[in-house]
């Protein structure tokens, strides 16, 4: 349920981002690029100006296969005369969707510097002193790095508005005193991630660059010229399991962005030209009875990788003992996306789970309430 105030989204995220400095010694401003952080990015530093807390400090996770508007804007903040940069371009591990062989770009991998998407910034963190190597471990670990014994805040860009799902894990319980909207990073050093534009709607996005003339990614004028849906406007990495459709675009709207890509990783080519009605499959194959048989038939072809095989086994087994009996070929249309995308950590999965339908199908079988 939404309880509405007599407040702009505006001026409801300048007071959270207010209490956040109230509350937090020392502040992060996270940002991908994106239009979300450039909205985040601005009210932030409005805020550190207001409170004396000059310079921002903002922080970017450079995962090299990145569009070249989008590090266009990330520069634009980066080199603010207000701004302590975290541009943190250091070799970690990102998972190539797009192959069954070549599994992974290997970020910054200094012998491939001949052949790195995009070159390394003057002002960049280059070495990474972090003990991790993936992306989403990498946040909690920059903190843990940095500030050790300093209760810190990221303030990021996350919205709710294109996932129930999050809407739900925003605002079903607290993350710091009565605050909902956030993530803990970790309890025991009080590091904690805040989303104070959790509630903006994407209009609300676009009406606060375009009122206060921000600088944002260029990217997105061309994807609207082009048709591209609201919730398909991707601008950060275009090649793991759920942002390979960006690269259908990107060789028309970055051709050289495009072709370094497809110099530096396998598969990428293939995914570019084939486009979503070859990609992905929409209709089963007249060879096969059934979804099931061939998503088994998928499995057993293209996952070569015994682990993940197994793992995948024991998802599809999961799943058809929770949905199959209501839900039918929905869960094995899904289980195809995912061979297809070799999705071993089950990220697509995941999100599926997290709709309408699953979500109502185990609260009916908990006898509870889906509604409110």
């Amino acid at each position: 349920m939404k309880i509405y105030k007599n407040i702009t989204v505006f001026d409801e995220a300048l007071n959270r981002i207010r209490w956040i400095y109230d509350e937090f010694p020392n502040v992060v401003c996270s940002v991908s690029g994106g239009k979300d952080s450039t909205v985040i990015f601005h009210l932030t530093l409005q805020v550190a100006r207001e409170k004396g807390r000059l310079p921002l400090k903002v922080m970017f996770l450079d995962q090299e296969a990145e569009w070249q508007a989008t590090i266009d804007n990330i520069k634009y903040m980066m080199y603010h005369e207000d701004i302590e940069p975290m541009w943190l371009q250091v070799p970690i591990r990102l998972f190539n969707a797009t192959s069954c062989t070549d599994h992974w770009l290997h970020c910054w991998d200094p012998k491939e510097e001949h052949r790195w998407v995009h070159q390394k910034d003057p002002i960049a963190i280059k070495e990474n002193i972090f003990k991790e190597d993936r992306f989403k471990a990498m946040f909690s670990a920059i903190l843990r790095t940095y500030f050790p014994d300093t209760k810190t805040a990221y303030i990021a860009g996350v919205r709710t508005e294109e996932s129930p799902s999050r809407f739900c894990g925003l605002t079903g319980g607290k993350t710091y005193k009565w605050a909902t909207w956030g993530n803990v990073a970790d309890k025991k050093r009080q590091h904690f991630t805040l989303y104070p534009i959790y509630d903006w709607s994407y209009t609300d996005i676009w009406k606060a660059i375009h009122d206060n003339k921000w600088p944002y990614c260029k990217i997105y004028d061309i994807m609207y010229q082009y048709g591209i849906p609201i919730t398909g406007m991707r601008v950060s990495n275009v090649h793991h399991e759920t942002a390979v459709k960006s690269l259908w675009y990107l060789q028309e709207f970055e051709p050289q962005t495009y072709e370094r890509l497809t110099q530096r990783i396998a598969g990428i080519d293939m995914a570019g030209k084939m486009g979503k009605k070859d990609y992905f499959v929409y209709e089963l194959p007249f060879m096969f009875n059934d979804w099931k048989e061939y998503r088994d038939y998928l499995l057993e072809k293209l996952i070569d990788n015994e682990k993940w095989k197994k793992g995948f086994r024991a998802q599809f087994e999961r799943h058809e003992k929770l949905y199959a009996e209501k839900l039918g070929n929905m869960i094995y249309k899904v289980h195809v996306q995912s061979i297809l995308t070799n999705d071993w950590e089950f990220i697509k999965m995941a999100n599926w789970e997290r709709t309408f339908a699953p979500f109502r199908v185990r609260k009916e079988a908990k006898g509870e309430r889906w509604y409110s």
